[in-house]
């Protein structure tokens, strides 16, 4: 039997603690299940001043009380807390790298008021960066692979490459570097490399230099020594058009053969509606009575009429172009006048919050809205459509189209990264969806009349549900990828 690893897995972001996106989720998920799998795998995330000491039982690393980290000129301080994220298996211990300076904030990249990202972002991640491998030499703990997740830790295997590079304790440390979302790089003017401490060698195409500005996603691409992304399809897409690659594509294309797609998993013992402790109303694949009642519950809530002919459209989202509040802004009047309600959650642009405040005083007797997030909500709202809407103009992954799957709630979405690879158009065998592609207003609303039409086939749409439930996209599989691609790595 192969030797267990030892993995540091590096994120700014992970449930329960901390959280603006399915970065976190796949940052809690993914490390318990390479746990269930045998290896020892940590998690090292800023502590957020979010972050409860009581609710998360917190506690000091003692011999990390006073971690000098030099930004610079200057050396700041950092300590760390400690606490665990566990399933019924497998019990991960996860490290705080803390600041209150850095990271005792309101919002973790963006002030929530002002929706602007913090002016020192970069010398808050610099300090990230520097300080988990600072960390780890002090703990003592030698992982053999540190995985680090988006521009927020792109200059960890930078400085593997180079500053630490002639330190024995980082001797044959391989780093993985996963893209969750290419348009988010962490991009500083160039004055910010001087506080990297990054030899003045590396900024150039070659390192980490973008177009005179300090690109830490580019970092993170340049220097590992392997590339992931979230949905074959994704890294395709990114590597391989101006379109998806943000200005990276060449780059990518220049590391092409160590960039893997690996589709994320769900977490079924949080995203399953047989066990869903947010639902009053559960239900399964045999026994679908749940779901009805899910809907009248959720359709109270916003103050609409039920009626079991006539389909929910959910949608839980940022509000965002990317998500494409742009085409529903066009095709909105048109699709409201079919036989249909929407419900939506989220919270992003004043202008689609507007869009979608003027939406629901024109059809107070279709449209329902929450602004914001609502955990319980959400999963209310997966188990109560009957329809969800996902026409994205990119998504490398996305998770809520499969959650959706499971809870017999039937996709619409745009074929684009993991949305192409995870749902198959009802017009194929064993169909589980609507798929879009082009990115325009009329064909999302083509698909949303195709849906709208197959629903009036009750035994054609139990099908499809069926289908769609039957589906298995648990971490294991997608664990089982990492932990070979370590192996590989290793070799």
């Amino acid at each position: 039997m192969s030797k267990p690893l030892n993995i540091l897995f590096v994120t700014s972001e992970a449930e329960p603690f901390a959280k603006t996106g399915g970065l976190a989720d796949v940052s809690s998920a993914l490390p318990q299940m390479i746990k269930e799998l045998g290896h020892e795998i940590r998690i090292m995330m800023p502590r957020y001043g979010t972050i409860s000491e009581r609710k998360f039982k917190l506690h000091d690393v003692i011999r990390l009380r006073e971690i000098p980290i030099t930004i610079g000129a200057e050396t700041r301080v950092a300590h760390v807390n400690s606490s665990f994220i566990s399933n019924l298996k497998a019990k991960v211990q996860v490290y705080f790298l803390a600041n209150k300076d850095m990271f005792d904030r309101p919002g973790m990249y963006v002030h929530p008021t002002t929706k602007k990202d913090y002016e020192d972002n970069d010398t808050r991640f610099i300090f990230f960066c520097r300080g988990v491998l600072d960390t780890l030499k002090l703990l003592g703990w030698k992982p053999d692979i540190i995985h680090c997740n988006d521009w927020q830790t792109g200059l960890i295997p930078a400085y593997l490459k180079t500053t630490y590079k002639n330190d024995p304790f980082f001797k044959n440390i391989k780093t993985a570097f996963t893209i969750h979302n290419l348009a988010f790089q962490g991009v500083f003017p160039a004055a910010s490399f001087d506080k990297t401490g990054l030899p003045g060698s590396e900024f150039t195409m070659e390192g980490v230099e973008f177009y005179d500005k300090l690109n830490f996603m580019k970092a993170g691409l340049m220097y590992s020594d392997v590339i992931t992304t979230v949905s074959e399809k994704y890294a395709q897409e990114i590597s391989t058009t101006v379109e998806f690659g943000c200005g990276l594509e060449g780059v990518l294309q220049q590391r092409k053969s160590a960039l893997h797609g690996i589709i994320n998993g769900v977490d079924y013992s949080i995203w399953n509606p047989e066990t869903d402790e947010h639902l009053e109303n559960r239900y399964d694949i045999k026994s679908l009575e749940g779901k009805a009642a899910n809907k009248r519950e959720l359709l109270d809530k916003f103050k609409l009429e039920y009626n079991e002919h006539v389909p929910v459209i959910g949608m839980i989202s940022r509000l965002a172009d990317q998500k494409g509040f742009d085409l529903i802004k066009e095709i909105a009047d048109d699709a409201l006048k079919m036989d249909i309600q929407m419900i939506f959650l989220g919270s992003g642009e004043k202008k689609y919050h507007e869009f979608l405040e003027s939406l629901r005083k024109k059809y107070p007797n279709k449209v329902g809205i929450e602004f914001g997030f609502h955990d319980e909500l959400a999963h209310l709202i997966e188990a109560g459509t009957d329809m969800f809407l996902m026409p994205s103009q990119y998504e490398p992954c996305g998770l809520n189209q499969i959650y959706s799957l499971k809870y017999g709630t039937v996709p619409i979405v745009r074929a684009t990264g993991g949305l192409d690879d995870t749902i198959q158009d009802v017009e194929g065998a064993n169909g589980t969806g609507f798929k879009f592609k082009k990115y325009e207003s009329k064909e999302l609303l083509k698909a949303i009349q195709r849906a709208v039409k197959a629903f009036g086939d009750q035994k054609a749409w139990l099908k499809i549900m069926k289908t769609g439930m039957s589906k298995d996209f648990s971490w294991e599989s997608s664990a089982k990828k990492y932990i070979s691609l370590y192996r590989n790595l290793l070799k």
